[in-house]
């Protein structure tokens, strides 16, 4: 088990790091403006489980590979990149269907579909994984069990908390969504600005370097 310093540490980093707007953070603003309150959490939420596989790799290891190595961390960047950029393509193109919320009337997609997008962006969020590599070995004992398992404690505690603060960005998109969109028109514009928002995102992801803010 972590040290409870070492994991009040940890915490009190992780929560820094996660309040400083980040790709995440973007992320679920613009899916909170495109899809609104339900369709935003359900994206925050897939997001945090997409992270669980990448703690995974990196308590056993597999992460140090993947963020070593330039070819392997390139394809997964890209990947995650052109699917938020398809997401907000998707956004621009069922504007309509935000307008329809408006009038009352059911979304077009299922939970379970906004749940899974959101699972393959945060699985797919090389950032991550660099935070993940370089930032949970600091906060690990070598005298408080095995490394493997620390490392997943830490993780889990970073996807709570990023899981947390989420949730609040995607409630004051969601709530501004409802405050400005009182007509149709102004509904399809937003999804619209939240498909701008995603593909502008996608866009900074593809070309920049290999940070490790949210």
């Amino acid at each position: 088990m972590v040290p409870v310093e070492n994991l009040w540490a940890f915490a009190l980093a992780s929560v820094v790091l996660i309040l400083i707007p980040g790709p995440s953070v973007l992320f679920v603003i613009g899916r909170s403006l495109a899809l609104g309150r339900l369709g935003g959490l359900l994206s925050v939420l897939g997001n945090a489980i997409g992270m669980l596989p990448l703690i995974a790799a990196v308590a056993l290891g597999v992460g140090v590979v993947v963020a070593q190595s330039v070819v392997i961390f390139t394809i997964i960047k890209f990947v995650g990149a052109l699917y938020l950029v398809y997401l907000g393509i998707q956004a621009i193109r069922h504007r309509a269907d935000a307008a329809a919320g408006v009038n009352g009337e059911l979304p077009s997609r299922s939970h379970w579909r906004q749940l899974g997008e959101g699972f393959i962006v945060g699985v797919t969020n090389p950032k991550t994984i660099a935070f993940f590599v370089a930032v949970l070995p600091q906060f690990v004992d070598f005298s408080g069990g095995p490394i493997p398992l620390q490392l997943f404690e830490l993780g889990v505690v970073f996807v709570v908390l990023a899981l947390l603060c989420d949730s609040v960005w995607a409630l004051a998109a969601s709530g501004a969504r409802t405050w400005f969109a009182r007509s149709p028109r102004r509904a399809s514009h937003l999804a619209a600005t939240g498909g701008v928002m995603m593909i502008g995102l996608g866009g900074v992801l593809a070309f920049s370097g290999n940070g490790s803010k949210h």
